[in-house]
């Protein structure tokens, strides 16, 4: 991997990062790169991704690695390489080459790394091998308490805000997501199927030499929040949302969302829900700022979801109060987007810590219990803005919500926007001292533009 990128040392951005950790943590700290899971057979493996925290602090994809942070210092565990292993996967450097390349202070042998535990703090991988690895070698369970929930704090300081090459690598994302949507947005007219539109955009991506963030979600059901199904028919009449990042080769991703219609054109109830979620979206980034608390952007949004519903007649009643009962989360129920970085949902591995601030706690209202982030904004935090609208038949025909909400939806007002099934409008937001940057700036998202777009 290399060291250098686009004129920047990522060793020095690496050890930086490292003695900042050194300064809030005091203990060793032993981070696993992780092991990729094989597919029916040892040898038809998945493509293999890091740890994010060990990406942050190590800079490096490979696996089965482990590294030890202490006073700001790395050292390298590497497992010794099978002698097959040049014949299939090509030469590799020696440890001691690799080590040099990424600053280590020092390079063991993976079967020495029992001998460097003691005291030492880590986080529970999510692959089961290296999990029970983690066990076996720490002769211990490995949970959210004593010096790893301090850990896990710590490092949560550290990635709730990038620095400058994180945000180099995430408009470099950005940048090439936009391209796949703009793709996607433009072939759509000519194409029969989800998967042809799939493989457009994800096609622009890998071109780029980076992979998709997250798994694709490009569907005429855009009632499914997160639909992985992609062998649909396009008709005319039918909206598409496509939901597709890409993540850059050291990690970090993007994470945005377009709904267009297959025809070319919204119709007239189309493109009278696309402006209210369209509303919310641009009133929600222009809100973003310092010290702004992101559940009053969140609240923000489905006030104006609410307002605009009652304007077309499908909800009854004064919006606040609407938004207070939660009759808007019956059509937006996910909360209005969430942390950002190396991970698409940043550091969620780690549960609410990274995204809930201290003190806080997920509500269990029916508005608000998916909501992922509930921290004030700080200066180089990148979040997602996502605003949107589905008629999701669970929530749409569940016994208890309809007699709930009978006095404050119009359900035969509804019936006449059956062809709005979803709506998703979504980008990536730097936080800045000014207020907010949209990371994908190049990325039409008013119905008109989009509409030219398609030609």
């Amino acid at each position: 991997m290399q060291i250098l990128t686009e004129n920047i040392d990522l060793a020095s951005i690496l050890k930086k990062r490292r003695q900042k950790l050194a300064e809030l943590f005091e203990y060793p700290v032993l981070l696993w790169s992780g092991i990729a899971p094989s597919r029916n057979f040892p040898a038809n493996r998945y493509p293999f991704r890091a740890s994010s925290h060990f990406l942050y602090f190590a800079g490096f994809n490979l696996e089965n690695r482990v590294v030890q942070l202490e006073n700001g210092d790395l050292t390298l565990f590497i497992p010794e390489a099978s002698p097959d292993s040049a014949l299939w996967h090509g030469e590799s450097p020696s440890p001691q080459a690799f080590g040099r390349q990424i600053g280590a202070k020092a390079v063991y042998p993976l079967t020495e790394l029992a001998h460097h535990t003691a005291n030492a703090a880590t986080i529970a991988m999510q692959d089961v091998s290296t999990y029970q690895q983690q066990l076996e070698v720490l002769e211990r369970q490995i949970l959210p308490e004593a010096i790893d929930l301090e850990l896990m704090k710590a490092i949560v300081r550290l990635r709730l805000t990038q620095d400058d090459f994180a945000l180099q690598e995430m408009r470099k994302a950005a940048k090439v997501a936009t391209k796949a949507h703009l793709q996607g947005i433009k072939k759509t007219k000519n194409a029969k199927t989800e998967a042809e539109i799939r493989g457009i955009m994800e096609s622009v991506i890998i071109g780029h030499n980076m992979t998709c963030s997250y798994n694709s979600i490009v569907t005429v059901q855009g009632e499914v929040l997160h639909n992985e199904n992609y062998h649909h028919s396009l008709k005319m009449g039918d909206l598409l949302l496509a939901d597709v990042g890409a993540e850059t080769e050291m990690g970090y991703a993007s994470d945005i969302t377009r709904t267009w219609p297959v025809s070319g054109k919204f119709t007239t109830t189309q493109r009278d829900i696309y402006h209210i979620v369209l509303a919310a979206h641009d009133a929600c980034i222009a809100n973003v700022a310092p010290s702004v608390e992101y559940e009053e952007i969140h609240r923000m949004g489905c006030l104006i979801l609410a307002e605009g519903l009652v304007d077309l007649g499908i909800l009854r009643g004064n919006p606040e109060t609407l938004v207070k009962i939660d009759a808007h989360a019956l059509f937006f129920p996910h909360g209005i987007g969430h942390l950002l970085g190396l991970d698409v949902h940043d550091m969620e591995d780690l549960g609410d810590l990274a995204g809930y601030e201290a003190g806080r706690e997920r509500s269990d209202r029916f508005g608000l219990k998916y909501l992922r982030l509930n921290r004030p904004l700080r200066s180089g935090m990148v979040v997602t803005i996502e605003p949107g609208f589905y008629q999701v038949p669970a929530l749409l025909n569940h016994v208890n919500f309809r007699e709930k909400y009978k006095k404050v939806v119009n359900w035969e007002k509804l019936e006449q926007f059956a062809d709005v099934r979803g709506i998703r409008i979504e980008d990536d937001i730097l936080v800045t001292d000014k207020g907010a940057e949209i990371l994908s700036p190049n990325l039409p998202s008013q119905a008109t533009e989009i509409e030219n777009l398609m030609g």
